[in-house]
């Protein structure tokens, strides 16, 4: 590899460093605890029914061994009364015969304070490491999704010269030299773009200016004009992930600003790992 993992490349005009290598329906959640509620907004249901039904199974699966889920029998039965005294507030208020409006506020009340108590005892819960995925799913809680791992590159990229115009040069990044793939690795955000002006490329990662990075296919270099009309450049690349590790750099590519030979190169070049 010219550009070691931890050594950085100077840009034109000021030194650069490479980063290192290396849910469900309301009505229906009664019936349907098992399922992983991570797409809902919230573990507790918004309609009134299914409310009930959660607060129900939530206390029936807690109350007889509370300090399993790291709660105490007081908080077991604190939430067992309110979600008693929520339960009978639900009833009046949908009775026909006891409905009024101040039943249905004094439901409303009740309503939210279980729904206080049971974010409190799920924060308890959540922070508790013995509380496998499958407790919280049939406690009717969120199970957080665990976030995907994003590992550095692994692949160095290819590169091709597209076009040259006049002291801009086009090139095309895309997946391997091998892969007749045209876009980006999976995992991959983007590409740092280096360049070189001489007739040998070195080896010294020094001496390579940076270029910007693009989250594109394609990238346009544009040469100050203190480099020569007709002087040969040379081109390389490399993968970045979301977290800005790089990978592997590609084989340098080579060709000359307009006004000299006007050709591109290629060189099958071997280059260390």
């Amino acid at each position: 590899m010219i550009v070691p993992a931890d050594v950085g490349l100077r840009s034109r005009g000021e030194p650069m460093r490479l980063t290192r290598v290396a849910g469900c329906d309301a009505d229906g959640i009664a019936l349907r605890f098992g399922v992983n509620m991570a797409l809902s907004t919230s573990f507790l249901p918004n309609k009134d029914a299914a409310l009930l039904a959660w607060g129900q199974n939530f206390f029936m699966r807690i109350n007889p061994s509370p300090e399993i889920y790291g709660l105490t029998k007081t908080q077991s039965d604190a939430f067992g009364v309110k979600n008693t005294a929520y339960a009978a507030a639900y009833q009046t208020a949908i009775d026909p015969i006891s409905r009024t409006r101040g039943k249905i506020a004094a439901k409303n009340a009740a309503r939210e304070t279980l729904k206080i108590d049971a974010r409190l005892l799920a924060s308890i819960i959540e922070g508790q490491a013995n509380i496998t995925n499958e407790q919280k799913i049939d406690l009717g809680l969120t199970v957080r999704k665990t976030p995907s791992k994003n590992p550095p590159p692994t692949e160095r990229p290819a590169v091709n010269i597209v076009s040259v115009t006049g002291r801009t040069v086009t090139i095309r990044i895309r997946d391997t030299a091998e892969s007749s793939k045209r876009g980006k690795p999976a995992g991959v955000l983007g590409a740092s773009v280096y360049s070189y002006v001489g007739t040998t490329y070195p080896t010294d990662p020094t001496a390579w200016s940076f270029d910007g990075t693009t989250t594109k296919t394609t990238h346009a270099i544009v040469f100050p004009d203190s480099v020569a009309n007709g002087a040969q450049i040379w081109v390389c690349a490399t993968w970045f992930n979301r977290k800005t590790e790089t990978g592997p750099i590609s084989i340098p590519v080579t060709t000359n600003v307009q006004g000299g030979l006007g050709v591109s190169v290629q060189p099958a070049l071997k280059m260390a790992a």
